[in-house]
């Protein structure tokens, strides 16, 4: 076989592997371009040079995906770089060991998600791994453009079907199309622009794609229970039998507390004396120890459970799993919305009427971000709405104190002079 000739399909093709070596077809036309023969019978098309007095040998193509004439235009591209100075074979090897997005998705989930209370970790690992991952596990870091967290944004906002599955076990289910999710979008997007501005600092790439991503619009949910409804809720926590449940709805509703704190709540943390709540930080969506001041109601309840609760547990609300709290209270949720007619009231929203009180009762906001727990002024903002009803009232207090005690209706000739009409 000459030691040299112009590659075609037909003479790749019949290329024959020889038993127990390797051995390379130079083009004749292509200075350094040639076909590789291995032992196993495969083929591949190659290109030697040297650099920096170093002989190297570039595979980049395989035969049959890659055909002669591509692998020959690859080839001239790739001698004009190292007649440039440059070396193809190290830049595959510097972009092989770029970091990727799952590399970005395992450090920051570690470094970053760990750091962060349960829930939200455990909502950061779901983000990352279902929405972001599948879409761009195996891409670069430093190639994600701002349109590529455009359309996973969108495509996030659009929403899935419901449940995650290829084949739903539900027949409801398998009709019920996809949800329409804007909110989940923009949680996303903050997590996104958090990731990429931590890869700025670990050195992976200069800017932050996701910083001024397109927020969707947020309605925030401002539900409030009226007197009737709070009157409802507590006559059904009182007819339940499950007290254990129903003492956390009451001190949700009576301390404005989130329910997993209120679940997680330890005997250690109250100090009936001085009617003081310690929450610790790690027990806060903060993440910041809240001290917070309570009243005889809810002292009345821990103490209660203190007398019901066996002495070597340490929880105020200790769970049917030994040495934990409870766990979830959905199904008691369930059962009191019904019975107190108030489906479409959540947990949370306790809190929101918690804060609701608080304003017609006189209480600013700061002292409601206080007592709340929020870290953020614009948090408590949500609520100032509620000071028109006590801020009315003062104006119309001092708008009777400035009437006149009789209007009289005045007719054109009583008027002044000035004031007739001409």
């Amino acid at each position: 076989m000459p030691k040299r000739q112009k590659l075609t399909e037909k003479l790749v093709k019949n290329a024959q592997p020889f038993e127990g070596r390797d051995y390379q077809l130079f083009d004749s036309e292509l200075r350094a371009f040639a076909l590789i023969v291995y032992r196993s019978g495969s083929k591949a098309f190659t290109i030697d040079y040297r650099h920096a007095g170093r002989p190297r040998r570039m595979v980049f193509g395989r035969w049959p995906e890659w055909s002669v004439s591509a692998a020959r235009i690859r080839a001239k591209e790739l001698r004009r770089d190292v007649d440039a100075g440059y070396d193809p074979l190290k830049q595959r090897q510097q972009l092989r060991e770029q970091p990727r997005i799952r590399d970005l998705i395992d450090r920051y989930l570690i470094e970053h998600a760990s750091k962060l209370a349960k829930t939200n970790e455990a909502d950061q690992h779901s983000m990352m791994e279902k929405l972001v991952a599948p879409h761009w596990e195996n891409r670069l870091v430093s190639e994600i453009t701002r349109s590529d967290v455009d359309q996973l944004l969108t495509k996030v906002a659009e929403g899935r079907a419901r449940p995650h599955k290829a084949k739903p076990n539900n027949r409801a289910r398998k009709l019920q199309g996809p949800k329409k999710t804007p909110i989940r979008a923009n949680r996303v997007g903050e997590a996104l622009r958090k990731a990429f501005s931590l890869a700025i600092e670990w050195g992976w790439r200069e800017d932050n794609p996701a910083s001024g991503f397109y927020r969707r619009l947020e309605n925030p949910r401002e539900r409030f229970l009226t007197k009737d409804e709070i009157d409802r809720l507590a006559k059904a926590l009182d007819q339940d039998e499950d007290l254990r449940a129903a003492d956390i709805i009451r001190i949700c509703m009576l301390t404005g507390a989130r329910v997993g704190e209120v679940r997680q709540s330890r005997f250690e943390q109250f100090n009936l004396d001085l009617l003081i709540w310690t929450k610790p930080a790690a027990a806060t969506k903060q993440r910041k120890t809240h001290r917070v001041p309570i009243s005889e109601d809810v002292a009345a309840i821990v103490r209660q459970r203190k007398l019901v609760v066996p002495k070597t547990s340490p929880w105020v609300f200790p769970g049917d799993v030994p040495g934990q709290p409870v766990i979830e209270i959905r199904r008691f949720w369930k059962r009191i919305q019904r019975e107190a007619q108030i489906e479409d009231v959540r947990i949370h929203d306790l809190r929101h009427t918690f804060a609701s009180l608080l304003v017609s009762g006189g209480a600013s906001l700061e002292m409601i971000g206080k007592l709340l727990g929020h870290t953020q002024m614009q948090t408590t903002q949500r609520y100032a709405h509620l000071l028109d009803a006590p801020l009315r009232e003062g104006v119309n207090a001092v708008a009777g104190m400035f009437r006149p005690r009789r209007l009289k209706v005045v007719g054109d000739d009583e008027r002044p002079a000035d004031y007739r009409r001409s």
